[in-house]
């Protein structure tokens, strides 16, 4: 019985010697991890070419929050913040209308260090997402917001140019890797200078318009802001992306965001347009048509009335009504 024992563990362990050699050789022969590292253009910089999306909860607020039950809120029942309850724009909608909640992506303490003034704008931009909002309006997304909305993007990598294009909005940028004159004027993309540090490339940003948002809760920039994005490869199908900003207008420090962007790896992943300006239309300008299109809807379980109102000062609508 002894022998026997002593001859199946010999066997045994001839066996896992065999396999684990067998596993070896394959880990290590050469290429068998190559489909794992970044691919590489004929200069030898990374290839950063390809569609990517980020998946996590940004777009809604940069800073960790709880799940809310609305973009738009009011007061429910009880005085107390996780108490509100979704206000009538959103309240059809039930819960695709909520926020999910997230542990953010604001570095170290994970707040964002606005001046106490700027702070109460902030919260004013929350409590009036609707009216606010670039987003709602089709306005370019800006950057860095473009990075992180819900909406896959192309990078196309030159030599001396980099390009990049969004769903969202048709919005699209160029960043300069040779010596360019600056901008003409500002924008909401802002202008992009890149250079390579390593396998790193780091983009500066700056010629803003300042009428950008971070997210959907309100958070803002001025004019004034610069950002310095870093995008590392973290292997063929993921890029680190980080981007510290600096506005001493608006915040009391520079501070930083970082998420990784994943290639998307569908065989016939391509962009798809969204065409948000034409549907932001009506939204945009209903209010001067002379018959108003949306008055009223009604569903099994409730009715909604809507009645157009005439922002103060809306020179839009003082022209079109000369």
């Amino acid at each position: 019985m002894t022998n026997r024992l002593n001859g199946f563990t010999i066997l045994t362990a001839i066996v896992c010697l065999v396999i684990g050699a067998a596993v070896g050789l394959v880990m290590t022969r050469p290429g068998a991890d190559a489909a794992s590292r970044p691919a590489r253009t004929a200069d030898g910089r990374p290839n950063l070419s390809g569609i990517w999306q980020a998946n996590n909860e940004a777009h809604w607020d940069l800073e960790a929050h709880e799940a809310r039950p609305g973009a738009v809120t009011q007061p429910g029942v009880y005085p107390y913040e996780y108490t509100r309850v979704p206000a009538a724009p959103v309240l059809a909608l039930g819960a695709a209308a909520g926020v999910p909640g997230s542990l953010g992506v604001v570095q170290g303490d994970g707040r964002i260090p606005y001046k106490p003034e700027t702070l109460a704008t902030r919260k004013e931009n929350g409590e009036n997402w609707i009216d606010r909002d670039p987003e709602l309006k089709c306005y370019l997304p800006g950057i860095p917001r473009a990075m992180y909305m819900p909406y896959p993007f192309q990078i196309v990598q030159g030599t001396d140019k980099i390009q990049m294009a969004f769903t969202f909005s048709n919005a699209a940028r160029t960043i300069h890797l040779d010596e360019v004159e600056g901008p003409p004027d500002d924008t909401y993309m802002g202008h992009s200078v890149g250079r390579w540090e390593g396998d790193t490339l780091v983009v500066d940003v700056t010629s803003f318009n300042g009428r950008n948002w971070f997210d959907r809760a309100g958070n803002f920039h001025s004019a004034a802001a610069r950002l310095v994005e870093r995008f590392t490869p973290l292997s063929a199908d993921a890029i680190q992306y980080e981007a510290t900003i600096e506005d001493p207008e608006v915040f009391t420090r520079s501070w930083q965001i970082a998420m990784p962007l994943y290639r998307r790896l569908e065989p016939n992943a391509q962009l798809i347009e969204y065409p948000c300006i034409e549907f932001s239309e009506e939204f945009m300008y209903g209010h001067v048509r002379k018959e108003p299109l949306v008055k009223r809807w009604e569903s099994e379980t409730m009715i909604i009335d809507i009645t157009r109102k005439v922002p103060t000062g809306d020179q839009f609508y003082d022209w079109y009504r000369r």
